[in-house]
Order: structure tokens, then C-alpha cells, then sequence
């Protein structure tokens, strides 16, 4: 198949996050399989307008707010004639179905809904929850992909039908340790993320405060960039609550760097409002550290309750750290959830969930056609 990609962002941009990640694993095994792959996406300093990033052809036009426009104007003015176009949706689709009449895909990693008033200013969260709101309306024939079934079950609710929506599992592309890694002298967490409010930094900090009335030597690494305002919001809140030497922050660092730092931290706090996986989480299982996060969705999906970590009963600060203290109280259950999800890191592979997002793809050509 002759397949499109429209993303606002691609692998490459600063900005990029997991969503990228996973579409790239999908895209360049399509692509190593035959089927021609184009990712369209928004442009960036210092990357190039068009390249091809195994097997799969990039174009970038555009910043994330005006690729939209020039996502509908190169397409309808593009002498390529495509299959099937996958419209990845990040609080707002590209409205394929007022311009593309070939087969499409609605591909959301997660719905945006309450963090439009996390992350954007009045008026623009009031227009965002409005437009995503109306766009299922436009989207209602149009099938759906997500990567968690907690969110697939947010699309039902949403009226989008059952139907009409898939779930693939999203695996890891590190290699889990053989044997249990060495944890740090002193209990030591881990963030790791964009750091932006929607993530819950702040929430992770306030629960570290906590941790530390009765565990005084506790520490906090945070891994991950994000834009200088907010971080210093963040290194404000650190120093305003007295922390300074309990929390580092490491900035945006290396995968190997990054999987050692898990490695070696006792729990990973996870305090999102909302994720559309999670792969963070599979991440840090993946050497040995569960995860303690908050119950939304998505982490839903990463995050095996009582099996390889904890999901919070009330999604505060407060119930984190007693879910935290709770959980190094008891050394059994704690190895259990090491082994387990070990073992679950390991039952998932690339190879099998892309193949399920191919066949899906040219199942959903073929009923077309």
C-alpha cells in the first residue's frame, strides 16, 4: 500500500514525545514489509524539509499550529495518489474527511479534554474541549486507533462505536535486564518526561515532601526537558519547599543514560492527569523499578494494579506518598512486582503489534476498495 502519515510532529522535532515514537516503530516496519510510507509533519530549526529515516519519507511544512493548513494544501495539490492516510489526532485532528476520499484512520494516542485547562490559556482551552467535542461528530464513520483500551473505552464514551475503534499495545524497544539491578544506598524515585503541568511534577514533588517526614534521606531524579518558564516554576517550588538537596534534575539525557537512572531508583512516580499509554512505565519495569501513578487513563493499561506496581485510590499527593511507603513496607510484594513486570516487558514484541497494525490497515483498505 501507498500509505500517509499527517502528524504535527515527527521523531525528530525537540518537541517530540512517545506518540512519535510509537508511530515510528509502526511506520518503518510498514515500510521494511514494501508499502510505501510518507509522514507529513510540521517543520523545525535545523530540520531539513524532506527526508526519507528508514524506508520512511518525511515533509515537513509549516510550524504545529500552521501544518494543518499546509498538510490540506499539499495534499490536494500533491500529484501522489495514496491508499490509505492515517490523520493522528494531538487535541486536534487534520480534518481529513472534509478533503481525503481515500480510506482514513483516526489514530489518538490519548483525548486531550481536561488538559486543554492545563495547558492552554482562556480562551484557547474553551475553544480546544469545543472543537474536540464537535470533531467526533465529523470523525463518526471513520475508524479508530488508539494504543490503550482505556482509552478506546474514553472513544465509546465519547460516540465513537465499539466497532469502530482498536486498541494496539505499544511494546518497549530496550532490552529488560537479566538479573535485577543494584538500587541506590538511599530510596531514591524517579520522573522521567516532558516536564510540563500536565505531567504532575509538581504533584511528585509535594508527595516526595511527604515520603520524607517519615523517610528524611529520600530523593527525587527528574529526567526530561521542557520550556524554561515552567521549569523554573518547578526549581521555584523545589526551593520554596526546602528540597533543594533531596531533588536533581538531569535535564534530557541519553537512553542508555536514561534506563541505568531507572535501574538504579526504587519506584518511578508517574502523576500525569491523562496518558495515552504509558511507556514510561514499561520502561522502568523493564529494569526492575515499578511504578506507583496516579489512576487515569492510560496509565490504566501500564500500570497492572497490585501486579507490577500501583495505581493511587485518590489521585493526590497525599495518597501517592501512602501508597509509596506502603509498598517499600512490604519487601515480598515489592520483588513481585519486579519479576512480573519483567515478565510482562517480555511478552511484548514490535514485530507482533505492528503486524496487527498493518493487517488492520489493510483490512480497512480492502472493505474500502
Amino acid at each position: 500500500m501507498n500509505i500517509l502519515i499527517f502528524n504535527w510532529r515527527d521523531p525528530k522535532n525537540p518537541k517530540s514525545g512517545g506518540a512519535e515514537l510509537v508511530t515510528m516503530e509502526h511506520a518503518r516496519r510498514w515500510a521494511k514489509k514494501g508499502n510505501t510510507t510518507t509522514w507529513f509533519t510540521s517543520s523545525f530549526v535545523g530540520g531539513l524539509q524532506e527526508e526519507v529515516i528508514e524506508g520512511v519519507k518525511f515533509i515537513r511544512r509549516g510550524n504545529e499550529y500552521t501544518v494543518f493548513i499546509h498538510a490540506f494544501m499539499w495534499y490536494v495539490a500533491s500529484i501522489q495518489k495514496f491508499d490509505i492516510v492515517i490523520d493522528e489526532i494531538h487535541g486536534l485532528p487534520f480534518f481529513t474527511p472534509l478533503y481525503v476520499r481515500v480510506p482514513k484512520v483516526a489514530f489518538i494516542h490519548e483525548l486531550a479534554l481536561e488538559i486543554w485547562d492545563h495547558m492552554y490559556p482562556f480562551p484557547v482551552n474553551i475553544i480546544g474541549r469545543f472543537t474536540e467535542q464537535m470533531y467526533f461528530y465529523l470523525y463518526k464513520k471513520i475508524p479508530f486507533w488508539t494504543d490503550a483500551k482505556s482509552v478506546l473505552e474514553e472513544l465509546v464514551h465519547m460516540g465513537v462505536p465499539r466497532g469502530q475503534c482498536i486498541a494496539i499495545p505499544c511494546p518497549i524497544n530496550n532490552k529488560p535486564v537479566e538479573s535485577l539491578p543494584v538500587k541506590e544506598k538511599e530510596l531514591t524515585f524517579l520522573f522521567a518526561g516532558r516536564i510540563v503541568k500536565m505531567k504532575g511534577v509538581e504533584d511528585i514533588i509535594q508527595a516526595l515532601k511527604l515520603i520524607r517526614i517519615r523517610e528524611p534521606y529520600s530523593k527525587l531524579w527528574i529526567l526530561g526537558a521542557g520550556e524554561r518558564v515552567y521549569l523554573d516554576k518547578i526549581q521555584h517550588l523545589v526551593k520554596s519547599e526546602n528540597l533543594e538537596n533531596a531533588v536533581k534534575f538531569f535535564g534530557k539525557v541519553s537512553e542508555g543514560e536514561k534506563l541505568t537512572l531507572m535501574g538504579r531508583s526504587h519506584l518511578l512516580l508517574h502523576g500525569s492527569i491523562r496518558e495515552g499509554w504509558g511507556l514510561v512505565v514499561l520502561e522502568a519495569a523493564s529494569q526492575g523499578t515499578p511504578t506507583v501513578a496516579y489512576n487515569v487513563s492510560g496509565l490504566r493499561d501500564t500500570v497492572k494494579d497490585g501486579e507490577t506496581g500501583v495505581l493511587t485510590k485518590k489521585n493526590t499527593p497525599e495518597d501517592m506518598s501512602l501508597e509509596v511507603l506502603n509498598l517499600l513496607d512490604d519487601k515480598k510484594r515489592y520483588s513481585g512486582f519486579q519479576e512480573k513486570g519483567l515478565a510482562w516487558v517480555r511478552s511484548m514484541t514490535w514485530e507482533k503489534e505492528a503486524q496487527k497494525s498493518l493487517r488492520m490497515l489493510q483490512e480497512i483498505y480492502d472493505q474500502k476498495n
